[in-house]
């Protein structure tokens, strides 16, 4: 199987400009380029799926590079519904080094910056140089442009196309990129590139467009409790991002498997068949948190994220260090104590009980533990020395109920 049949397996092909792509791509030693604008100071989980086409690629012989848009990033493409707010310079800038440091760590790609070649192109050299090039009636009718007509478009974002293509052909003549891959929203300002290019250099050149990955209802994948699954550690946790992978639908997590993983067909059938038979068992789940964790941190992060959450499901909240609990309930609210605060006291700020009386019949009924331990003693005063790390206490109702308190 040739890397285009093994695109196609995938899901990760929609549109092609050219039916000899296939040959090209089996055949190796193309450069090609994929691009995302500088909007955040981390990509996240849906800009992973995207670029996981270089590794791809790469390992079947081509070259890529992967293009930050420092000038697109500063006008913003046409968003279906509204215009993007302007960010600053200096916000783009940063955004930039952040993103570029991430997909050399991920990647091990050449990054480059369309700032650096559009920003001495003057106005007029604009016009003349690319303009003259692009019909407006063609532009109009790209989907990314016409889906914005009623509402109402600006002629800052419908510029957008144009230095799209500018990207193209700039990166065509001198870095010899004969490809550009991208999610399937962009294959409008794509295909501009591929005429530009044609008219003014009389070159032929290539493309093809991924399908966006979706949930079963058809959003956009990569958000929790809408909040995006960022590959910086700092802004998205292993830990949570294992809770994300091992919460997909059933549904779809054979799709994920497909797109984010290099799994074989045969290891995704097996995994496949397991998920029909065994759903309980989660064993595609844990495979695709594996692999993407792996991939963006380590495997020794996947196996802590593990860790973490068998110790919250079993109740081993002991086996865990100050910084595990502090991953593992980074989403819940913690109360501040002192040395030798009531525990009664401490089930109602923790919101474990609204009153004495019911934490009195939570602790002698022994439905609360603490650290783990079941505690029955309604006298009982929380102390220090009994913390996690000599920080966290953990407080837990039957399974699912917990609060965090911590000394400072």
């Amino acid at each position: 199987m040739g890397i285009y049949e093994e695109l196609e397996y995938r899901g990760l092909i929609k549109d092609v400009s050219d039916p000899s792509l296939r040959e090209k791509l089996n055949k190796g030693g193309m450069t090609f380029y994929i691009g995302t604008d500088p909007t955040g100071d981390s990509l996240h989980i849906g800009h992973f799926s995207s670029f996981l086409i270089c590794k791809r690629l790469k390992d079947a012989g081509h070259h890529p590079i992967v293009l930050v848009g420092g000038a697109t990033g500063l006008i913003g493409d046409p968003k279906p519904d509204s215009e993007r707010p302007m960010i600053t310079k200096e916000t783009v800038e940063h955004n930039f080094n952040c993103l570029k440091e991430q997909l050399t760590k991920l990647f091990d790609c050449e990054v480059v910056n369309n700032y650096d070649w559009s920003k001495d192109i003057n106005f007029i050299d604009f016009l003349r140089d690319f303009g003259k090039y692009f019909n407006v009636n063609y532009m109009l009718s790209k989907d990314i442009v016409a889906r914005r007509l009623e509402a109402g478009i600006t002629y800052t974002e419908f510029s957008y196309m144009i230095m799209q293509a500018l990207d193209f052909w700039y990166l065509n003549k001198y870095k010899n990129v004969t490809l550009q891959v991208a999610g399937q929203d962009q294959w409008g300002n794509i295909t501009s590139g591929i005429e530009l290019i044609r008219k003014k250099e009389g070159k032929e050149v290539y493309a093809f467009t991924m399908p966006l990955l979706t949930k079963s209802d058809g959003t956009k994948f990569g958000k929790t409790n809408g909040k995006a699954i960022w590959l910086d550690r700092n802004k998205t946790s292993p830990y949570e991002m294992y809770q994300f992978f091992i919460n997909t639908e059933d549904s779809k997590v054979i799709d994920y498997l497909k797109f984010l993983t290099f799994l074989s067909k045969e290891e995704i059938e097996e995994l496949d068949e397991k998920n029909k038979l065994h759903p309980e068992l989660r064993e595609a789940h844990k495979a695709l948190a594996r692999s993407v964790i792996s991939f963006i941190h380590s495997e020794e992060d996947y196996l802590e994220a593990e860790k973490i959450s068998q110790a919250l499901f079993s109740g081993d909240i002991k086996s865990l260090t100050k910084e595990e609990i502090e991953m593992g309930f980074a989403d819940l609210d913690s109360v501040d104590i002192v040395e030798n605060t009531p525990l009664l006291d401490l089930l109602i700020k923790g919101q474990i009980a609204s009153s004495k009386r019911e934490a009195r019949e939570f602790v002698k009924g022994g439905a609360i533990s603490l650290n783990g331990e079941k505690v029955f003693d309604e006298n009982h005063l929380v102390t220090k020395k009994e913390a996690i790390g000599g920080k966290f206490i953990v407080l837990r109702r039957g399974k699912k109920k917990y609060s965090l308190a911590k000394f400072n």
